[in-house]
């Protein structure tokens, strides 16, 4: 699976991680927009599409620009991101 990589997605807010495939060729906006859809559907909590969220790397704290294609970033296999909303 060279077109993909699994990372371990933390939701603070629910207190869940989840395991999960991401494509390597895709914009951050559009990863973060289907992960809060699968996290809804799997948890049957309604997350808040049109709020805004921050996807940030565990390690070093990196939050990650929306615009950004998952491959040019160090999101890796293994990689533990935290997906949080980003209340104003």
């Amino acid at each position: 699976m060279k077109n993909k990589v699994i990372i371990k997605l933390i939701l603070p807010e629910l207190g869940q991680t989840y395991d999960i495939f991401i494509p390597v060729n895709e914009i951050v906006w559009k990863i973060k927009k289907m992960l809060i859809k699968s996290i809804s559907d799997l948890t049957g909590v309604a997350l808040d599409i049109q709020e805004d969220y921050i996807l940030m790397n565990k390690d070093d704290s990196k939050v990650y620009d929306n615009n950004e294609i998952i491959i040019n970033t160090n999101i890796r296999n293994g990689s533990e991101l935290i997906l949080i909303t980003n209340k104003k």
